[in-house]
């Protein structure tokens, strides 16, 4: 452990923060791979194909962003969890109900 604080409670606080990244670059690559049928040259790319890209990639967006979404809920539940637990906690008052040797 490091400090005052229980490290469980800074790895969930750090993988919360890595998700929160990893969801604000979704739109930027979304935006991206929507894009990338009109770069490419017309001759090498059908419209059919490109409709094809195109819904396809929207249908892992959103299976991307389903999976996000209950990740960054996942940790923020563990993170409040390691947050509240007076137990695990190393200014709070003692738990006497929760601790038999509390005296």
């Amino acid at each position: 452990m490091t400090g005052d604080r229980p490290l469980f409670l800074e790895r969930a606080s750090f993988r919360r923060r890595r998700l929160g990244d990893a969801a604000r670059v979704l739109p930027v690559l979304a935006m991206l791979l929507m894009l990338l049928p009109v770069w490419w040259s017309p001759v090498s790319l059908s419209y059919a194909a490109g409709a094809v890209w195109i819904f396809g990639t929207w249908a892992v967006l959103i299976v991307a962003v389903w999976l996000l979404h209950r990740a960054l809920l996942r940790s923020e539940a563990a993170t409040l969890r390691a947050s509240q637990d007076p137990l695990h906690t190393a200014d709070a008052p003692r738990d006497r109900t929760r601790d038999p040797d509390a005296v």
